[in-house]
């Protein structure tokens, strides 16, 4: 097991916590964790483009004049994609991005990412987040402390005062343990678990 040290809010090491190697030391793949990170991405598109086609068009389908005789090309109604204001021919319509990947896999990129941050020194843990009121200067003097400004926090249980108190702050995000994914890992430079969110993440990756 990976033994880390367990640092608190004015970064000093307080004790230190093993780590399993079935989440902590996974072969890290970069076509697995671009695949499960493209899968989050594209939940997240709207796909709400569209257009109106000659159909949803409002008004006559008379033909606007004779087919022959007038020395003029053929025309159809006042609806055709040609005039101005008629419907569109090959324009988007709604639909789904979305696409699933295996649970197995959506598992196994997890612990992938957790490594991968492991392995690049990435990944600190805390004893606790712990902040008297909610007051974002307080949180942003406590990242100087740590050394970083660009970090995502995983909580282990709800943390009214430290979710409030960095919802404003750029380049940070806290998360609970149920939201954790690869997207958000991969995205900032920094992991912060706090201890309380350790046993947690076992109980969700190990089998």
């Amino acid at each position: 097991m990976a033994v880390v040290d367990v640092i608190n809010s004015k970064a000093e090491k307080v004790s230190q916590v093993e780590l399993p190697d079935s989440i902590y030391q996974v072969p890290v793949k970069a076509g697995v964790l671009h695949t499960v990170a493209t899968m989050q991405l594209a939940g997240r598109r709207a796909g709400t483009a569209s257009v109106k086609h000659r159909t949803d068009i409002t008004g006559s389908t008379r033909k606007l004049f004779r087919q022959k005789g007038t020395g003029r090309a053929r025309r159809g109604d006042i609806k055709s994609p040609v005039m101005r204001g008629g419907g569109s021919v090959f324009g988007p319509d709604p639909r789904s991005y979305t696409f699933r990947v295996n649970k197995k896999v959506r598992r196994l990129s997890l612990k992938m990412a957790l490594s991968a941050k492991l392995n690049d020194n990435q990944l600190m843990v805390m004893d606790a987040f712990a902040l008297d009121q909610v007051r974002t200067k307080g949180f942003v003097a406590v990242l100087k402390t740590l050394g970083t400004d660009n970090v995502l926090i995983i909580s282990g249980e709800p943390n009214a005062n430290l979710e409030l108190s960095a919802r404003n702050v750029p380049k940070v995000k806290v998360l609970r343990t149920e939201g954790l994914n690869v997207y958000d890992i991969l995205k900032h430079d920094k992991l912060i678990l706090l201890q309380s969110s350790l046993q947690a993440i076992q109980g969700r990756l190990l089998p």
